[in-house]
């Protein structure tokens, strides 16, 4: 085989650096966008944070002669006043408010770190209860190590053998001690599975040996699909004692630690804002809590200085120079993309923006991305996790893109498939408890009164993803 060296021209896309940091900027939420931007500004010396004349950490006198000195004597001057200014400004605060943290407090006043709370946990409450037992330092520990394995919702998930094994004792006192714990506050707590949690829970309240009880130990699953009739028929009651039973077990708690369950709200802050006016509706960029970057003044006289200066400092501060302006340029063109599809989507949605969700038009990807000249992966990007906030309410980019849904004979038009699920919620909610609607009537009336050709299947995924039960359980008695 002979050897040969051809050349060829040819074009190739290759992702640069920059790019790949542009489109990761674009797809990421506000949240984390100023996590990039701080830790930036800590790794990069070019870049700092602009200060605006609103800020309160320096003054007006600081500002003008950070922005016109050129001299250090004259930055050392302004240093000073900021200084001065601030030293104000603390003194002020602490003669003003919580004088009891000076040096003057009294020693009887708490430190600043025992006026803060937190709730108590499932697990702290159980165990203050165990210490307050009286019960032998043997049960005591094997309480404590039963607490240790009890979830959040308050159950015991792992075996009494594993739980013997870890702490090195027998089942027989593990279930002894079991026993203990689950007479504890709150009500349930303990048990392995939700019919145990159900029974200590009636026994507790001194329901023991009534038809609460025999539902509960025999017909759990026909009373989650409403059977009432059958459940009387096989414990020889009447319908009506059955229900009464059935209010008093849909008053039991399944989640005994639901209470001591807590979790951190999620602040979600709108990326865009849309405000109406009389010439229509106009979409604000939200900056609020961004940090505005820029070149740092003393770096950038450095480079421009005439002097000699030592040739890697210069090569790494040209580098650093560089990768602050691609930073800097990449978030403003984010911020410009994000505008931009926003305006599309009030353009596509003005019906949704005037009367509500029942107008919502379908829309996909493809429309906006040629409307605005873009690509449908950064149409795609740009509604990842970033929310607008509309007279509507606050919602999701995403929420506004759906799938069509013809009516019946082409009438009256194309509907969003998220309209057709409001029509079934807004049905389900004004339906007959006692006679809920079943899914092939909910397809009926749809085709009916909306004119929507649309199939059970769907009807059943829609009902699914409202999180709404079937018809049998939605059942009621009165």
């Amino acid at each position: 085989m002979k050897m040969k060296l051809n050349l060829k021209l040819g074009q190739k896309l290759i992702i640069t650096p920059q790019l790949q940091q542009a489109i990761k900027l674009l797809q990421l939420s506000r949240l984390e966008l100023n996590q990039v931007i701080s830790q930036e500004m800590l790794e990069n010396p070019m870049l700092e944070e602009e200060m605006t004349p609103e800020s309160p950490e320096l003054s007006e006198e600081s500002l003008s002669s950070s922005n016109t000195v050129d001299d250090s004597d004259e930055e050392d001057r302004s240093d000073k006043a900021e200084i001065e200014d601030l030293s104000f400004i603390w003194n002020e605060y602490l003669d003003d408010d919580r004088t009891s943290y000076s040096s003057a407090a009294t020693e009887d006043l708490p430190s600043y770190e025992q006026t803060l709370s937190r709730s108590d946990s499932i697990f702290d409450h159980l165990l203050w209860q165990l210490v307050l037992s009286s019960v032998s330092e043997e049960e005591r520990r094997i309480g404590a190590v039963i607490i240790g394995n009890i979830d959040d919702d308050g159950y015991l998930r792992s075996p009494l053998e594993e739980i013997a094994s870890s702490a090195g004792t027998k089942v027989e006192d593990v279930e002894d001690a079991l026993k203990l714990i689950q007479a504890f506050d709150p009500m349930g707590v303990g048990a392995r599975d939700l019919k145990e949690c159900l029974l200590i829970q009636v026994e507790q309240l001194g329901l023991k040996g009534t038809l609460v009880e025999l539902i509960i130990n025999s017909h759990l699953k026909d009373l989650e699909g409403k059977k009432y009739q059958l459940i009387a028929k096989a414990l020889g009651a009447t319908i009506d004692e059955v229900f009464q039973a059935a209010k008093v077990i849909e008053g039991l708690e399944p989640k005994p630690g639901r209470p001591f369950f807590t979790t951190e709200n999620r602040i979600i802050t709108p990326d865009v804002y849309v405000t109406r006016s009389d010439k229509g509706y106009t979409v604000l960029l939200n900056d609020d809590g961004r940090p505005k970057l820029r070149i740092g003044p003393f770096y950038k006289r450095m480079l421009n200085s005439q002097g000699e200066m030592y040739n890697p400092t210069k090569t790494y501060l040209e580098g650093r120079l560089r990768s602050a302006l691609w930073l800097i340029k990449s978030i403003e063109q984010r911020n410009k993309t994000i505008l931009r599809v926003a305006e599309s989507i009030v353009k596509f949605q003005q019906e949704f923006f005037d009367k509500g969700v029942g107008f919502l038009r379908p829309l996909v990807l493809r429309q906006v991305a040629e409307d605005i000249s873009m690509h449908e992966s950064t149409i795609s990007r740009v509604t990842n996790n970033k929310y607008m906030h509309t007279p509507q309410g606050l919602f999701e980019l995403k929420y506004f893109f759906s799938t069509k849904i013809n009516r019946t004979g082409g009438i009256g038009g194309e509907l969003s498939s998220i309209t057709v699920r409001e029509m079934i919620r807004k049905m389900v909610a004004e339906e007959d408890p006692r006679r809920p609607l079943k899914d092939h009537e909910i397809v009926e009336r749809l085709k009916i009164k909306d004119i929507i050709e649309i199939a059970r299947r769907t009807v059943a995924k829609y009902r699914s993803e409202l999180n709404i039960p079937q018809a049998s359980k939605r059942k009621r008695l009165f």
